[in-house]
């Protein structure tokens, strides 16, 4: 599966750079995880920071990251299989969720509840 996962990126930051790079750290801890359990791990900054510096995006909030950011996190949600929400209050998770239940997406809100596949199903 291809599992976004979702959590706090800015909320409750106030924008202190030091403090989203410790949400992002916190998802991030969710990758290798869940890419050893065979599925593919996703998270939406990792699609948006490189558009963010090309467009010229300064600081959170700008013109440029209100049309990335939360956008290419949507565009990416519609080719994941699964949503890992991972604790924390998040407006933008929570849309995330939202939008994932709408589409049929499975939920995780535990790394445990995702399923391990077989070695011989992971492929190469």
């Amino acid at each position: 599966m291809f599992i976004l996962i979702s959590g706090p990126y800015r909320s409750g930051t106030n924008d202190n750079p030091q403090k989203m790079q410790q949400n992002l750290d916190n998802m991030e801890a969710m990758a290798l995880p869940i890419f050893r359990k065979g599925h593919v791990p996703i998270i939406g900054e990792w699609f948006a920071h490189p558009l963010l510096k090309l467009a010229g995006s300064t600081k959170p909030g700008d013109a440029a990251y209100e049309e990335i950011s939360y956008p290419i996190a949507h565009r990416v949600l519609t080719k994941c299989d699964a949503v890992l929400r991972i604790k924390g209050v998040s407006k933008g998770a929570d849309i995330e969720t939202a939008k994932a239940k709408a589409m049929g997406l499975t939920i995780y809100y535990d790394l445990a509840e995702i399923p391990t596949i077989r070695e011989e199903e992971k492929g190469s």
